[in-house]
């Protein structure tokens, strides 16, 4: 004679019933919460690293075709359209995905030598992208310019913004 005893609300487990107890589920909510939070910060980084690389690409990309008007012409221009951009790209205009603006392409034009003492001063020019919407969070390279004598610098607190 199997008797079972039954305590007043409490209902035996039936041999077939499977589920998840409240511990169970807390605790893989609480691993789950825990990757969660080295995962997302990681993966915002990359996302604003590739943003970086795209606004560099696009500097030398504008730095190339800067020097290809320059053998043509014998000088800088200021407008993207000259540089083959697009009729509506004007400065500041978007490049890649819009993250970062070019802000500024600014031209010196060349200064011929007054006597045969002094020397001149070669034409520069200096093209700087700027970071903008949610990019513009990314404390570590806010900014980007290249120049005509590839110098390559960068505004923000990270000393590694070209590499």
């Amino acid at each position: 004679m199997n008797k079972t005893v039954l305590l007043r609300g409490v209902q035996p487990r039936v041999q077939g019933q499977r589920g998840f107890t409240l511990i169970e589920l807390v605790i893989a909510m609480v691993i789950a919460s825990i990757l969660a939070a080295i995962a997302i910060p990681s993966y915002n980084s990359y996302i604003m690293k590739s943003r970086r690389t795209e606004a560099k690409s696009t500097l030398l990309n504008l730095a190339s075709l800067e020097e290809r008007f320059y053998s043509t012409n014998n000088t800088y221009s200021t407008l993207p359209t000259d540089l083959g951009y697009p009729a509506t790209a004007t400065v500041p205009f978007p490049v890649g995905s819009g993250y970062y603006n070019i802000s500024a392409i600014a031209v010196t034009a060349a200064v011929a030598p007054v006597n045969a003492a002094s020397a001149g001063t070669p034409a520069t020019y200096s093209i700087t992208a700027l970071a903008v919407g949610s990019q513009a969070r990314d404390s570590g390279c806010t900014s980007f310019t290249i120049s005509s004598g590839g110098v390559q610098t960068s505004a923000g607190t990270s000393t590694t913004c070209w590499q």
